[in-house]
């Protein structure tokens, strides 16, 4: 069965960097959205393997979109992994304490991105 992957980012680059490399060099589909309200609609409408989030957006920000999936028993078992430019020491243990998945930092490597998803989701490629 193919991934399916929402890739939420108010950055229209990458996330269609994102998006291209997830299909491209990870065989998975990649569906997107430009913000954190339009993500839940999709998280709400489309059966997701994983959820790649932008903490950064001025609709809402990662953390709030985080909880409101938590709250809905149908998105709250999809992986979260945070795409963020912005990860201090104290904040790892903050988002392994909220069952966030794992945190890919800003700027990636767009080569190895679909790689590191597969680690932190435990994928094969």
């Amino acid at each position: 069965m193919n991934k399916r992957i929402l890739v939420i980012d108010d950055e229209e680059r990458i996330r269609e960097v994102v998006r291209a490399c997830l299909e491209d060099l990870g065989g998975w589909e990649a569906i997107a959205a430009t913000s954190a309200q339009e993500g839940l609609l999709l998280a709400q409408a489309q059966s997701l393997d994983a959820i790649l989030l932008d903490v950064s957006m001025p609709d809402m920000d990662g953390f709030v979109f985080f909880e409101k999936l938590q709250q809905n028993p149908a998105t709250q078992s999809i992986p979260v992994i945070l795409l963020t430019a912005k990860v201090l020491p104290d904040d790892r243990a903050r988002f392994a304490k909220m069952g966030v998945a794992g945190v890919i930092t800003k700027p990636f490597n767009p080569v190895t991105i679909s790689e590191e998803v597969a680690e932190i989701l435990d994928w094969s490629l």
